[in-house]
């Protein structure tokens, strides 16, 4: 996929820069990105969920797969999750979910983009999505509970109070289509060294792609070329 917004870069310089781009913020005099990244080692590659790859089953399949998994999961402390925190266990166990993984870590994403020894001779990409602009556009709902405390991302607990019902409130009928970002909780150290976030979606058959790419302003893509993946590595 080509669009005006990939940025091919040349150089480790170019490629700070271009990571680090409109990251001052005035308003509290420091310097603090927007943007979720998100590290591929093949620039074709969509922001496919686990669940999408699945196949067109796959909003038929959710809601099973999670009633199964919470049914035999054995997580100590478990009694009083919501449906978000089951949905951030499910993901992390390797259960298929709507849920894409971001970081707030540009070099993490670099990681991910270059890594993949068998992807060594194709661009990679780091997708970059700024989540304040994206949140902006919300439902009124969601919206609201990020002014009420003053966030500018969603946590577990927040989604919890505002959407307890989500996968029911939006099914495959949803004339809704939207994406959020939210923080799981801290529940192992490769959540936390990766700087974790993740996205999700208000229909599990929609890949973010065909959102993003009406929304011109929320992202960018900076391009890795495969020359420079020794470099970068």
């Amino acid at each position: 996929m080509k669009t005006p917004e990939d940025i091919k870069v040349n150089s480790w310089n170019d490629l700070i820069e271009e990571l680090y781009l409109d990251s001052w913020q005035a308003n509290i005099e420091r310097y603090r990105s927007h943007y979720a990244f998100r590290g591929l080692s093949n620039k074709g590659y969509k922001l496919e969920t686990t669940l999408i790859r699945i196949g067109d089953k796959c909003y038929d399949l959710e809601i099973h797969l999670l009633r199964n998994f919470i049914k035999y999961a054995k997580i100590e402390n478990s009694q009083n999750y919501s449906i978000w925190n089951w949905l951030v266990m499910a993901r992390h166990h390797g259960l298929p979910t709507r849920l894409l993984d971001w970081t707030y870590s540009p070099f993490v994403a670099l990681h991910f983009a270059t890594s993949n020894i068998e992807q060594y001779e194709t661009d990679g990409v780091i997708w970059c999505v700024d989540f304040v602009k994206m949140h902006e556009i919300l439902p009124d709902e969601f919206r609201e509970a990020l002014i009420k405390e003053g966030s500018d991302v969603f946590t577990v607990e927040m989604l919890s109070k505002t959407s307890p019902d989500f996968l029911q409130k939006f099914d495959k009928n949803s004339k809704d289509n939207f994406a959020l970002f939210f923080e799981p909780p801290s529940i192992d150290e490769r959540i936390i060294n990766q700087f974790a976030l993740h996205s999700t979606t208000s229909n599990p058959k929609t890949i973010l792609n065909d959102i993003l790419t009406q929304k011109p302003e929320l992202y960018k893509r900076i391009i890795i070329p495969s020359s420079l993946n020794e470099l970068y590595r």
